[in-house]
């Protein structure tokens, strides 16, 4: 007996070294000869606004390559490593794995004190998402889940295959990523523009899946509904919900910053939408770009040091990550601006979110911190629990394709602070009481009151008792005084099953243009159709002085059945004051466009009424392409001309 176990013990001495051998360690390619200088100098050299301070929350060994990282309900920083990156033309090396890392600042000095590695048995990892517990994971072609009901730090069993079909094999920088919770209690992440997808779940036919490239969408935890939010961009890396719950994208080249409509296509780097009737496109949202697109072509900085007026303008064209700050830490003055890691300029970018037209205008803001260090590769920002931002850097003398290999040997994560932050006695949100979870609804810091709502999620999902939730989050929207409470509450209580037709159809007459959206949106989401919902929905198209309330029932139009598009529409066409706007006319267009060929009269009857010359000019350019499939269309379209010219052809 004794002689088998000796037997067994050296085998497994034996083995355990080839077993070791077949995963490389992490292994650096990178060539650049710019010198590199340590974490604390690299904090000690970002140059920021007086009152702000820099450190070093985790450096390299602790922590290399941090691609993305999340919260999860004790203020831990769980933070995604990625190795399987590679340079061109190799693009990724599966030998390798990547891991997902578990930071705590136990004593709140800014500094980790406890690091867990979760799993290391990932390839293509891009992101992750705490919540239900478990974590969800992004790996292409594969959205995971690893489950940890208990809570332990260990995954309770192997990933849970969610959705497939992510492409991935081409070029590895247009990858799917950024899982991010929404405040509608959705899963949101983004999409690269080189590769299309054909996502659905596991053993679904191609018939039942979604085909998509550059976008935004969303998936659903409960229902493990699956959709696309808007199309467009190139390559975004980057996207946040300001206190309104208006989301923005960050994207690179074309432009950085896009205020997103629901059902919107956007300006792409190159190539054709796959919608071909789409036929316009949306252009950024930002009034300014970050480079000199006079005279610098976005290659020029992969060659040399940017001109002075790429300089002034913000450091280049390629961003990376995404935050609109609405922490307790940092000045009032930095409240709902976007922030973003411009990868060429060394810096944090930052726009002012301006309502103007029928939706946003990004105006330019000073850059928050600019870093001396030519290695910094700002990557990922968020906020956390005591205010403090946290930016992850990939740490990397190379560009975002990376042509001359990876550091895959280190990473860092900064924090900065406005003076002292408060410190967090510890916590667990999973197991506060559900007057306190209603309560962090009203936290001046946005962080507490989205853990919150998620935590509330989970709990009716499993089907827990809400009645205490649904009385006391209702109670509170009797006595919140402002829009972006009264926004908290009306999303916690969808959130938990507890919004109907009845509830957000009454919000439609609140004075706050952003609750009568909301109300819009989340009509959407349970499925309202009545006919005395389109009545008030078509008054609203025909009377509503927001623009923004216009914007998004035009994006609405994309759920409703034919008969109600056409009666929305038609209102909304009247608006000569959106006749200039750059969003409201095509937004009308995306939304009748699938129905607009099967309905040619009520089409004519929309180009009559209409005041909008683009919407006017789209539907007539539909109907001429019909001419063979229904010519009875054009001869309509061209009587109507005849009319409106006062003569008859012949």
């Amino acid at each position: 007996m004794i002689s088998r176990l000796i037997t067994l013990i050296t085998l497994i001495l034996l083995i355990a070294p080839i077993l070791r051998a077949e995963i490389p360690e992490p292994y650096d390619t990178e060539k650049s000869p710019l010198p590199r200088m340590d974490a604390e100098q690299t904090a000690r050299s970002m140059r920021v606004p007086d009152g702000f301070s820099v450190g070093v929350f985790a450096a390299e060994p602790d922590v290399q390559q941090p691609i993305a990282a999340c919260w999860d309900s004790r203020g831990r920083l769980w933070v995604a490593e990625n190795y399987t990156y590679a340079e061109n033309p190799k693009r990724w090396d599966t030998d390798m794995r990547d891991r997902i890392v578990i930071f705590e600042d136990k004593n709140g000095d800014g500094r980790f004190d406890e690091r867990k590695v979760f799993w290391d048995k990932a390839t293509y990892l891009t992101s992750i998402e705490f919540g239900f517990g478990g974590v969800y994971v992004l790996c292409p072609p594969n959205l995971l889940f690893i489950p940890d009901a208990n809570g332990d730090d260990v995954p309770d069993g192997e990933p849970q295959i969610l959705l497939n079909g992510w492409n991935y094999k081409t070029i590895g920088h247009n990858i799917a990523n950024g899982l991010r919770w929404g405040p509608d209690g959705w899963l949101y992440g983004r999409h690269g523009i080189t590769d299309n997808s054909l996502v659905g779940a596991p053993g679904a036919s191609d018939a039942q899946r979604v085909k998509f490239n550059c976008a935004i969408w969303r998936f659903h935890p409960v229902t493990r509904a699956f959709e696309i939010v808007c199309h467009g961009g190139t390559n975004s890396w980057g996207h946040d919900w300001d206190e309104n719950g208006q989301l923005f994208y960050l994207n690179t080249v074309i432009g950085h910053l896009w205020h997103v409509v629901p059902g919107a296509y956007y300006r792409r780097m190159f190539g054709s939408h796959l919608n071909a009737h789409a036929y316009e496109v949306i252009e950024q949202t930002a009034d300014h770009f970050h480079w000199d697109t006079g005279t610098e072509t976005w290659t020029a900085l992969r060659d040399k040091p940017m001109s002075s007026k790429t300089d002034t303008a913000g450091g280049g064209h390629a961003h990376v990550g995404g935050m609109i700050y609405l922490g307790d830490n940092w000045p009032a003055q930095y409240r709902n601006q976007i922030f973003t890691c411009n990868l060429h300029g060394n810096r944090i970018n930052a726009d002012r979110l301006v309502r103007e037209g029928n939706g946003y205008t990004g105006k330019h803001a000073a850059d928050i911190m600019r870093s001396q260090d030519r290695w910094f590769r700002g990557i990922e920002l968020l906020y956390g629990p005591d205010g403090g931002v946290f930016v992850l850097d990939w740490s990397d003398a190379g560009e975002c394709h990376d042509n001359d290999g990876v550091h895959r040997t280190s990473g860092r994560i900064f924090k900065m602070v406005h003076g002292e932050p408060k410190k967090i006695a510890p916590f667990d949100l999973a197991k506060a009481s559900i007057g306190d979870l209603v309560q962090y609804q009203m936290h001046p810091n946005e962080w507490w009151s989205r853990t919150a709502r998620r935590v509330l999620q989970e709990r009716a999902a499993s089907g827990a008792d809400m009645g205490e939730a649904k009385r006391k989050l209702r109670s509170l929207s009797t006595t919140a005084s402002d829009a972006p409470h009264k926004l908290r509450l009306l999303w916690a209580l969808h959130s938990i099953g507890a919004t109907n037709e009845n509830d957000l159809a009454a919000l439609l007459d609140d004075d706050s243009e952003h609750l009568r959206v909301w109300a819009i949106k989340l009509l959407g989401e349970v499925n309202s159709t009545s006919p005395s919902l389109i009545a008030t929905l078509t008054s609203i198209a025909k009377s509503d002085a927001s623009g923004l309330v216009r914007l998004f029932l035009a994006s609405h139009l994309r759920l409703l059945p034919v008969e109600s598009r056409f009666a929305i529409a038609k209102e909304l066409v009247k608006h000569n004051e959106d006749a200039e706007d750059r969003q409201q006319p095509l937004c009308i267009w995306y939304g009748i466009e699938p129905v607009v060929a099967a309905n040619h009269q009520k089409a004519l009857d929309l180009i009559e009424a209409s005041k909008l010359p683009t919407v006017t000019r789209l539907v007539a350019r539909r109907l001429t392409e019909e001419i063979e499939k229904n010519p009875a269309s054009v001869d309509g379209l061209v009587a109507l001309l005849a009319r409106s010219e006062g003569f008859q052809p012949s």
